[in-house]
């Protein structure tokens, strides 16, 4: 083995070095190997890096295939040169977050380790400087939430070029949780009057019949995860003044129909059950000062048999509009859970129309 150089890392306020780094030269039986030495100031912030029985660095032993052992403060890793770089750079990111109060999640590491296989290599379309990591939003209650891949980064950056965006893939990959708080984001700076968030009322498969209570109690169950993201994002008295001001308004599609909706944030989810005729109603109502944001899944259509989805239908027609934003989601996107991630993946193996 042949010591290197001492590296210091380049973020002050990370406070991690690199304190050993040797490698072993390739041979004609093995590949290069290069062990390195994390040495972190804070322990307390250590141990919240390495995660509760060090899960979160047995996330990156997985994913990256290196070696990482935790002593105290220090963490040496083994393997290949690239991913012992890569597995680096995940770790100062992830000790930098913590750093600043935030809490980390087995997400956050995934994220983490999709930012430190593109940084350096980020380039928005319209500029030629380099961006030092994925693109985020803030919001009062959750602070900075950060994207997790490079397609909630392009998300991110669609959803602040556009008036409209489209926003299609499969479930888990964070299209109406970031919706949601993107809208928060731009109503707390002021920049929008209020929030009308809406989705198709169609039941998924199921005939639910009669529901009880008022208007809003009979509408709610559609609309329960949107609350639930906006929850996410914001205090729930908040959430309940601004409903009763109507500085926040959740309805379904079919109140939409004669309204003009200007200085507003407009989302419509689950855009995959709406019709043609629906869909261009809606898409009608932005006012201006607006913005619009449409989520759907192309592949879990709850419309009869036979019936174009008005999402598709509205992709294809708008597609190079100016001003008209497009994101499209693939399974390897899915944040939600590493077993969503497969059980979306087997799903789209096989040809089943009626697959959920």
């Amino acid at each position: 083995m042949k010591p290197s150089d001492t590296y210091v890392a380049p973020r002050p306020a990370a406070k991690v070095s690199t304190v050993r780094k040797n490698t072993v030269p390739e041979t004609a039986d093995s590949p290069p190997q290069t062990e390195l030495t994390l040495a972190f100031q804070d322990n307390r912030l250590a141990s919240l890096v390495f995660g509760q029985y060090d899960q979160f660095l047995a996330r990156v032993e997985r994913r990256l295939a290196v070696r990482a052992n935790a002593n105290g403060n220090h963490v040496t890793l083994k393997g290949s040169p690239e991913a012992c770089e890569q597995a680096r750079k995940t770790l100062e990111n992830l000790y930098a977050r913590v750093g600043k109060g935030q809490t980390l999640s087995l997400g956050d590491v995934d994220g983490a380790l999709e930012e430190s296989a593109l940084q350096g290599s980020l380039f928005p379309k319209d500029s030629q400087t380099p961006r030092s990591g994925f693109a985020q939003i803030a919001t009062r209650k959750r602070g900075p939430v950060k994207a997790r891949n490079a397609a909630q980064d392009h998300y991110l950056q669609e959803l602040r070029r556009h008036e409209l965006v489209f926003a299609e893939g499969p479930a888990g990959t964070g299209k109406t949780w970031l919706a949601v708080g993107y809208a928060v984001s731009l109503l707390e700076q002021g920049l929008v009057e209020r929030l009308v968030l809406s989705r198709p009322a169609v039941e998924a498969g199921e005939r639910l019949g009669f529901l009880p209570g008022d208007m809003r109690e009979k509408v709610d169950p559609y609309l329960r995860p949107i609350y639930d993201a906006l929850q996410d994002f914001m205090e729930a008295r908040l959430v309940e003044r601004g409903m009763q001001t109507g500085m926040i308004e959740v309805a379904p599609l079919a109140f939409m129909r004669g309204r003009t909706l200007s200085n507003a944030v407009i989302l419509l989810d689950e855009a995959q059950n709406t019709t043609s005729m629906q869909m261009k109603m809606f898409l009608t109502r932005l006012g201006e000062g607006s913005r619009m944001i449409i989520t759907g899944d192309p592949s879990q259509t709850d419309l009869p048999s036979g019936q174009r989805s008005g999402l598709v239908e509205a992709v294809a027609l708008l597609k190079g509009v100016e001003g008209v934003g497009h994101v499209a989601f693939s399974q390897a996107d899915v944040v939600r859970h590493d077993l969503v991630r497969r059980i979306v993946a087997a799903y789209e193996s096989v040809s089943h129309p009626g697959s959920r």
